[in-house]
C-alpha cells in the first residue's frame, strides 16, 4: 500500500504543479489585459483630472457646449465679413474706344467699378485733339440716372463677367 500512496502523492503533487503552472501562465494573461485596459482607460480619461466617468462627461459637455457658442459667433462673424466684401466696388471693367473718327487711335476709355449687386461708378475719359473730359456717373444696380453710353454699358457688362 505504500507504494500506492507514494505514487498518488506524486500525481496530486503533479497535478498541482500543473495547476500552479496554468495559473501562473493565466495571471500572465491577465496582467497584460489589465495594462492594456489601463491605457485605454488613460486616453478615454484623457487630460481631464477627472477619474469619475460621470464627470468626465460632463466636462466633455461642457467643453462641447463651449465650442458651440464659439462656433456660432465665428458663424456670425463670417456671415457678416461676407456681406461686407460683397458690397466692396471689387469688379473693374475696362473698355477703351476711339471717341472722334479724326484722332488715330483707342485713347478714350470707360472704367467701371461696381459690386456684386452692380451699385458703384463709372468713369469715362474722352479724349479729342485739343482736350480730355472726364465723367463719372453713380451706378445702382447696373443703372444710372445719367444716361449710358454704349461704351459705358460695355464696360458695365465686362466688370460683371469678371465675378
Amino acid at each position: 500500500m505504500e507504494g500506492w500512496n507514494d505514487q498518488l502523492t506524486v500525481i496530486v503533487a503533479g497535478v498541482l504543479g500543473v495547476l500552479l503552472v496554468v495559473s501562473f501562465i493565466w495571471l500572465g494573461v491577465l496582467s497584460s489585459k489589465l495594462s492594456k485596459l489601463k491605457k485605454a482607460h488613460g486616453l478615454l480619461m484623457g487630460d481631464t483630472g477627472v477619474t469619475n466617468m460621470e464627470d468626465v462627461m460632463r466636462v466633455i459637455h461642457e467643453r462641447m457646449s463651449e465650442l458651440s457658442g464659439k462656433q456660432a459667433e465665428q458663424a456670425q462673424t463670417m456671415e457678416q465679413h461676407e456681406g461686407r466684401l460683397s458690397s466692396l466696388k471689387g469688379r473693374v471693367g475696362v473698355h477703351r474706344f476711339n471717341a472722334f473718327s479724326d484722332s488715330g487711335s483707342d485713347l478714350s476709355f470707360s472704367v467701371a467699378f461696381i459690386n456684386e449687386a452692380q451699385d458703384g461708378v463709372i468713369i469715362t475719359g474722352i479724349h479729342g485733339r485739343e482736350q480730355t473730359f472726364l465723367y463719372a456717373k453713380p451706378i445702382d444696380k447696373g443703372q444710372s440716372a445719367y444716361m449710358l453710353s454704349p461704351e459705358e454699358k460695355t464696360a458695365i457688362s465686362l466688370a460683371m463677367q469678371k465675378g
